[in-house]
């Protein structure tokens, strides 16, 4: 084989190699956040709040899975497992600590060295739409 065939050769799956991990990249970072319907919730008011006013609230519970499947389950999993893209949910700790956590990652997102890992949910969904997200996320705790 010549020098000029290898190369080529080599160019060519390099090439198809590089086509096929795009793709995966790709779905990974390119999302459009789908509205979440939150009319059914009590009203929190406008300023962000540092707990999660609908623990237990089965409404909230129901928002909060459809909203997730939406809008999260694409990169954080199918029922919070995760597949290593993102964070296991299932992990995130229960009550204030974990409620601060997950609203700060939610509202503001989380960058590294240029790169953005999750978007900024809270100005497009919005706060009763991220404690809902939270509600379900609580229903699938585990320490395990």
């Amino acid at each position: 084989m010549s020098k000029l065939t290898s190369r080529l050769a080599l160019a060519a799956t390099a090439m198809a190699f590089a086509g096929l991990t795009t793709t995966q990249l790709m779905a990974h970072g390119d999302v459009t956040p789908q509205a979440v319907d939150t009319s059914a919730l009590p009203d929190i008011g406008e300023e962000w709040l540092g707990e999660n006013p609908y623990t237990g609230n089965a409404k909230a519970i129901e928002i909060g899975a459809s909203a997730y499947n939406q809008n999260c389950a694409r990169c954080h999993g199918l029922e919070g497992i995760s597949g290593g893209i993102a964070p296991d949910l299932r992990y995130l700790e229960l009550g204030p600590s974990g409620d601060e956590w997950f609203i700060e990652r939610y509202r503001n997102g989380s960058s590294h060295d240029g790169k953005v890992y999750m978007p900024p949910f809270g100005e497009v969904l919005g706060q009763k739409a991220g404690w809902a997200i939270r509600s379900w996320v609580e229903t699938k705790y585990t320490d395990e």
